[in-house]
């Protein structure tokens, strides 16, 4: 069983920057797709950043481009997000998640949470205005 625990939520005003963390306790596979989901209240649950450890290809929801950047370090089976120039709608518990997927299939994990196999508990960002 592989256990992702996130960290580095917290609250922030606008225009303010966090740092999200993950790591996951194993893996199994050379070559995982992992990164970033976010649920608001009363909202479905969205892709927000996801890295392919194969290569380190990045993929970002439109929302997010341009402000947040995802990486890795594949010797700590852990991974980042930097999320800068914060706005009151990015507020949402971010989730990390996990999971075998081929490069291509990465790039459609970002529509298709049920994809990934592991997940972590959720860390929450709250961003006032």
């Amino acid at each position: 069983q592989v256990q992702l625990v996130e960290s580095g939520g917290g609250s922030v005003q606008a225009g303010g920057s966090l740092r999200l963390s993950c790591a996951a306790s194993r893996y199994p596979y050379s070559d995982i797709c992992m990164g970033w989901f976010r649920q608001a209240p009363g909202k479905e649950r969205e892709g927000v950043a996801l890295i392919y450890s194969g290569g380190g290809s990045t993929y970002y929801a439109d929302s997010v481009k341009g402000r947040f950047t995802i990486s890795q370090d594949n010797a700590k089976n852990s991974a980042y997000l930097q999320m800068n120039s914060l706005k009151p709608e990015d507020t949402a518990m971010y989730y990390c998640a996990a999971g075998f997927r081929t490069a291509y299939g990465c790039t459609r994990s970002l529509q298709d949470a049920g994809s990934l196999r592991y997940w972590g508990q959720g860390t929450q960002v709250t961003v006032s205005s």
